[in-house]
C-alpha cells in the first residue's frame, strides 16, 4: 500500500531524514517509534508533502507521489492526522466534518457512532473543545475523507489516560476493518498492543525494525525511548 525508499527530507536547508525506507502493507498497523526529535513527524509530513524532499521516493499502491502536491496526495488516498490537530475553530463539530467529507463508506453519521462524544457536542464550535475532543474530531475529520491509508502523528500526546484508551479502541477497530495505519508514537504502552511491526528512528535514521512484540521486549529499544 505504502512504500518509502531512501527518503531524505527536512525544512528549508536543514535535512532531518537521512535515507529512510519502510513499507506498509494492506491491513497492517506499523509504528514509528522514537523520542522527540527523532524524525517521526517529519517522516509523516514528507510522505504527505508537507516537508521538503531532498531525495528518495514515496509510493502509494506502486504509484510515485514525491513530485505531487499535498492536496493531490490526499485525493489519492493519504489520510493525515497531524499532531497539531488543525481543526477550524470557528466551525462547529459537524461543520468541521461536513467540509472535509468525500463520498465513501465513512460518513458523518458513521464517525458519530465511532465517537459518540462528538455526536453529543456536534453544534459546539471547534475552538471551544477540550484537547481530547479536538483529537477525536481530527481523527473523525480525516476518516470522512475516506482515505486508503491513515497516518497518525502522536495521537496520544497530552491526553488523559481515559482518552488514550478511547483512541486505542478506535485504532483497534480501524485495524479490525482492514485500514492500513502508519502510527508515529513514543508511547510504547499504547503502541505495542496495536502495531504489527515497527521502525525505530533516531537522528532521522532507522536504527531497528521488525515485529512489534520483539521490539517491545528489546532493551535497546527501551533505552532509545528512555523507558
Amino acid at each position: 500500500m505504502l512504500r518509502v525508499e531512501d527518503l531524505r527530507a527536512g525544512y528549508g536547508k536543514i535535512q532531518v531524514l537521512h535515507g529512510v525506507s519502510l513499507e506498509l502493507t494492506a491491513g497492517e498497523v506499523v509504528a514509528l517509534l522514537g523520542r522527540n526529535g527523532a524524525g517521526k513527524s517529519t517522516l509523516l509530513k514528507a510522505v504527505v508533502g508537507l516537508a521538503r524532499r531532498f531525495g528518495g521516493e514515496v509510493y502509494l499502491e506502486n504509484q510515485p507521489l514525491a513530485r505531487l502536491p499535498s492536496y493531490t496526495r490526499a485525493r489519492r488516498g493519504l489520510g493525515y492526522v497531524p499532531e497539531e490537530r488543525r481543526i477550524f475553530p470557528e466551525l462547529s463539530v459537524r461543520e468541521n466534518l461536513e467540509v472535509a467529507a468525500r463520498p465513501g463508506t465513512w460518513t458523518v453519521a458513521r464517525v458519530f457512532k465511532l465517537f459518540p462524544r462528538l455526536a453529543e457536542i456536534q453544534t459546539r464550535r471547534g475552538g471551544l473543545l477540550s484537547g481530547g475532543e479536538q483529537q477525536m474530531l481530527t481523527v473523525a475529520r480525516t476518516l470522512v475523507t475516506n482515505p486508503k491509508i491513515l497516518l497518525l502523528d502522536e495521537p496520544t500526546e497530552g491526553l488523559a489516560p481515559l482518552l488514550v484508551k478511547t483512541i486505542a479502541g478506535v485504532v483497534a477497530e480501524l485495524k479490525a476493518e482492514g485500514m492500513p495505519i502508519l502510527l508515529a508514537e513514543q508511547n510504547l504502552k499504547f503502541t505495542a498492543p496495536l502495531a504489527d511491526r515497527a521502525y525505530v528512528l533516531e537522528s532521522g535514521e532507522v536504527r531497528m525494525n521488525g515485529p512489534m512484540d520483539e521490539l517491545a521486549a528489546d532493551a535497546r529499544v527501551r533505552e532509545l525511548l528512555s523507558l
